[in-house]
């Protein structure tokens, strides 16, 4: 049974792939209107096409978040509020840093950070006009265990993902005042078509995943949107300017190699 609309709003940016595809999924079961975001039309229609039993309340919009224009474009065709906004939207390139393309590098902090900033201010006004004393508007931005423990080979995103965390303690300060409320989540190595594609020796430049924690697997998507979701509950409404792992405690310690 499909559930009724809350009225809630969210914006939520990487919609067709990973866990933004599964943040979508899981707002719009909760009964969440959701425009989501992504620069891959092709993916999005097919994503479009899979949420087709929630009707109205998935609104695809094709955006490429490292664009002003875009993002300018985007957010001003969502309304008057928002609810939340989920930022999922990312790439990962592997190089040593002495051999990394500014291509790839632009391309990384541009998508991650650079992406991320420009979503969460033109979505802000949106956010404010939502939010009251009882129910504060949310953002929630994609962060990664590499912001809190870089590894080589990615030096770039562990950069990107560092600003991000940097960036949600700053909103967090500047923007509660007006109700919203700013957190950040830092997965680990998560089953997701990105890691996946730098998971094959042959094609990673040297660059290893995280892989199985310490609780003995890697991350599914849902297991970051369970979270995400606590963060976009009202148990979470005293809850700001964090960068929470979910990474089944990989950063916790280092476990050798060949430890029992």
């Amino acid at each position: 049974m499909i559930p009724t609309g809350t009225g809630k709003i969210a914006a939520v940016t990487g919609a067709a792939s990973g866990i933004g595809q599964a943040a979508c999924r899981r707002l719009l079961e909760a009964g969440w209107t959701v425009f989501g975001l992504d620069v891959a039309q092709v993916r999005l229609d097919a994503v479009r096409d899979d949420f087709s039993q929630f009707q109205t309340r998935f609104r695809p919009v094709v955006c490429d978040v490292s664009d002003a224009v875009s993002v300018g474009a985007a957010f001003a065709g969502a309304g008057d509020r928002l609810n939340a906004l989920v930022c999922c939207a990312g790439v990962l390139r592997t190089a040593l840093l002495e051999n990394m393309t500014v291509e790839d590098f632009d391309l990384v902090l541009n998508t991650n950070l650079r992406g991320t900033f420009l979503c969460a201010q033109k979505a802000l006004p949106l956010l404010r006009h939502a939010a009251t004393a009882e129910n504060p508007s949310r953002v929630v931005l994609l962060s990664s265990i590499a912001a809190l423990r870089p590894k080589i080979v990615s030096g770039a995103y562990a950069a990107s993902k560092a600003g991000v965390s940097q960036l949600c303690r700053v909103m967090a300060a500047e923007w509660a005042p007006s109700g919203v409320l700013v957190n950040a989540l830092a997965p680990g190595t998560v089953d997701t078509p990105m890691v996946r594609a730098v998971s094959n020796p042959a094609e990673s430049k040297g660059y290893r995943p995280s892989g199985v924690s310490p609780v003995g697997r890697i991350a599914q998507p849902d297991d970051v949107v369970d979270v995400m979701m606590f963060l976009l509950s009202d148990a979470a409404r005293y809850v700001t300017g964090t960068t929470i792992p979910v990474d089944g405690g990989t950063q916790a310690a280092f476990i050798p190699p060949g430890s029992p």
